[in-house]
This record gives structure tokens, C-alpha cells and sequence, in this order.
């Protein structure tokens, strides 16, 4: 006998429940909008009659209690389907312990966080190393097979797509080589990650707004800049991954195996830490030497914005040499989307260019951004600097 097949009615759409074979030989439900004279062809016209109903769709995530229909909408957070059991779990403590280090309690409880208690905001995670063989993948293909269809992998274009339904309410929303230099996508970045809300947008669909609880992991092999991180940037937790002693290729196989195991332990264990900010964990606790090396990186790419402004005033105004204060770079820095601060300006200046203002106030000639990609000129008076093009070409 064939499986009858399963039909749903959400809204005024029709949809039938399939079961989409994978590469991996499993399979992952989707939903697909369906018509409904064909329905009638297919199973006569009162058969239309039996097919549950409901309003419309909501998202609320739960791992432990989940409820597939809250009130009369159905539940778009898709259960999982491990059994917790105690039990040990031997490959799986290896390996958070292999990604956290010092920091492993507060790795187990950024897991249990997600377990448990899924709409709480975390940081974003971020997993560098330029070595080979670390880990990184296999940790994200761990909370892939935990988590289920609520985990995504997403690609650096992803994030910039207007259109986002199909990664929106996910539980988790991973990149395994992220390279999101852009001084925009940094700050979309940071700012889904404490949002609450966010409108989901889909190809000829209305934008439809829903509560938004997806944290983000991220891995790179770039340990300088992967992301743009600010000084005094609370949002992020950096962790470096050595690589591994030895490699298992049947570590995945053992991973999952244990999960059951490690569900119970979840469940079932204290949390070391308290809730000391918006995501969670007191950011003094999250600090590592990989998260202050990429805000010195960071530091370094301010050089590089203000010697590429500099460079593209000298070019469209034929000139060999430029003189400013910090008050004239600031703003044209504002127009390239480049946030900066008075004091990062002048130590760029003084300790990276060794340059020296002029003795006394002078009257030179400053430029100011004027639109369409110009520049326009007018006369100030101040202690100026001035670079040349020589050694901005040099930087």
C-alpha cells in the first residue's frame, strides 16, 4: 500500500506535505502550494473536506515542548527528533572542549542556551584559524545534525539578498568561510544578531514581519578580517582553532550517535553563568586574544580607507599633494560609510604617517565631498597636514 498523501489547507492556499529526498540519502519535509481543481481531479470533490485548516503560519521554537500548531497557526519551527537518554558522550566533550578551550564551560553553555532556551540572544560566534584540519566544519555539521532543518548555511551573499524567507527563522544561521568586509554588511550582521524583529521577504511575496531569534556561527580562515569589529564591540566571541591531533573520518557518525546523550546532559545540567547583557554573557568573559588581534586588523584598515580617500581626491582633482585637518577627513570618511572617531584619525596621522602639523594656523585649501562622486574646494585656515601622493602610493 502507497503512503497516503498528506494535504493542508493554511489560509486560502492549498499545500501538499512531501518528504524531498536529500544527497545524503535522508529526506526533509517541504511544503508545496498545491491546486486545488487538481486535488479534486485526483481524490473526488468531497475529499477537499477533511483537510486540516488553519489560519495562518507562526514561528515559536521549542526543543523541549514543542507544539506543531499554536492556537489555529501552524508551527513553521520544525521539531527534532532525538530522543534525550542518559548516557555518555565521549567524542562530543572532546570536541567542544577542541573549540572552546579555556572557555568550555561557557561553551556548554552557549549550547545548552540554544537548547533550552532558543529565543535567547547569544553572541556571534566566530571560529578562525588559517591552518588546515581544525574542526571548524565539523563543529558546524554537529549543530547542523542536533538542530536540524532549524539550521541554514548561508553564503556572504545571503546576508546582502533582498530576499531572506528561507533562512529568517531558523534557529541557527552558519558560514563556514565568511568574508564580510564591508563596512555595510558588519553592521547588518550586528545588528540581526540583537533584533528582535525582522520582515521577511520573499520572490513576489509581501515583506511579513516576525520575531527573530536566529544566531549566527561563523567560520574563516582569515584571522585578520574576516568581519569589521569595532573597538569596544560586545557582539562578537572569537575563538582561534588549532588543528586536530588526528583525524577520525568516522568523527561526524560518533557525533551524532551521542547527541541523545548530550540532550539529557543539557537538559539536566546547571549553568555556570548568569545573565549579565542582552546576549547572555558578560562580554569581559568572551574576550580572547583572536577578537583584539582582528580590532587591531581593523585599526589597520582605517589606514588603508583614509590613504584610498586621499588618493581618489588627488586623482579627480590633479593634484600631487593634499593638506587637511582631521576636521576636513572626518567628514569625507562619513560619506564612504566609514564610522570613525577624531582620535583614530589622528593617531593614523601622527604615529602611522608621521606627519606634523604646520607651526602655526595657515590659510591652505580643503576638500569637501559635493555629490555624484566630486569633490569640491575651499579655502581654511588651520594647522594643516599635508601627504603626498608618493607615500600614499607607498602605504
Amino acid at each position: 500500500m502507497e503512503k497516503k498523501e498528506e494535504f493542508i489547507r493554511v489560509g486560502t492556499t492549498l499545500y501538499k506535505i512531501v518528504d524531498q529526498p536529500r544527497i545524503d540519502g535522508g529526506y526533509v519535509r517541504k511544503r508545496i502550494a498545491w491546486n486545488s481543481e487538481t486535488l479534486r481531479q485526483d481524490y473526488g470533490k468531497d475529499y477537499m473536506a477533511g483537510i486540516p485548516k488553519y489560519d495562518g503560519f507562526c514561528t515559536v521554537p521549542d526543543h523541549v515542548g514543542y507544539k506543531p500548531v499554536v492556537g489555529k497557526f501552524l508551527n513553521l519551527y520544525e521539531p527534532i527528533s532525538h530522543r534525550p537518554q542518559e548516557g555518555d558522550f565521549p567524542c562530543i566533550r572532546s570536541l567542544v572542549e577542541h573549540i572552546f578551550g579555556e572557555q568550555y564551560e561557557l561553551g556548554m553553555d552557549y549550547l545548552q542556551l540554544l537548547y533550552l532556551y532558543p529565543i535567547q540572544k547569544l553572541p556571534i560566534l566566530l571560529l578562525v584559524s588559517e591552518e588546515r584540519n581544525t574542526g571548524k566544519s565539523t563543529f558546524l555539521n554537529f549543530l547542523k545534525a542536533i538542530f536540524q532543518n532549524n539550521v541554514t548555511f548561508n553564503t556572504n551573499e545571503d546576508f546582502r539578498s533582498q530576499f531572506n524567507s528561507d533562512w529568517a527563522g531558523k534557529l541557527l544561521i552558519m558560514v563556514d568561510e565568511v568574508l564580510l568586509n564591508r563596512r555595510e554588511d558588519s553592521e547588518r550582521l550586528k545588528n540581526l544578531s540583537t533584533t528582535l524583529s525582522y520582515k521577511v521577504e520573499a520572490k513576489g511575496k509581501d515583506r511579513d514581519e516576525i520575531g527573530f531569534f536566529a544566531k549566527f556561527v561563523l567560520c574563516s580562515n582569515n584571522e585578520h578580517l574576516p568581519v569589521i569589529i569595532d573597538a569596544g564591540e560586545t557582539r562578537y566571541w572569537v575563538r582561534k582553532i588549532v588543528p586536530l591531533q588526528n583525524d577520525d573520518t568516522d568523527f561526524l557518525q560518533k557525533l551524532k550517535a551521542e547527541i541523545p546523550a548530550f540532550l539529557h546532559f543539557l537538559a539536566n545540567r546547571k549553568l555556570s553563568t548568569e545573565k549579565e547583557s542582552r546576549m547572555w554573557f558578560n562580554p569581559k568573559l568572551l574576550e580572547t586574544e583572536a577578537l583584539r588581534k582582528i580590532i587591531r586588523s581593523n585599526r589597520n584598515r582605517l589606514e588603508i580607507e583614509m590613504a584610498e580617500l586621499l588618493l581618489d581626491i588627488m586623482a579627480k582633482m590633479e593634484v600631487e599633494t593634499v593638506s587637511f585637518c582631521l576636521n576636513d577627513i572626518i567628514p569625507l570618511l562619513v560619506c564612504s560609510q566609514v564610522k570613525v572617531e577624531k582620535s583614530q584619525v589622528r593617531k593614523v596621522v601622527q604615529e602611522c604617517w608621521k606627519l606634523t602639523p604646520a607651526p602655526n594656523g595657515l590659510t591652505y585649501t580643503a576638500y569637501q565631498y559635493g555629490g555624484n562622486d566630486r569633490y569640491q574646494t575651499r579655502r581654511s585656515v588651520g594647522r594643516y597636514y599635508t601627504v603626498t601622493k608618493g607615500l600614499l602610493e607607498r602605504l
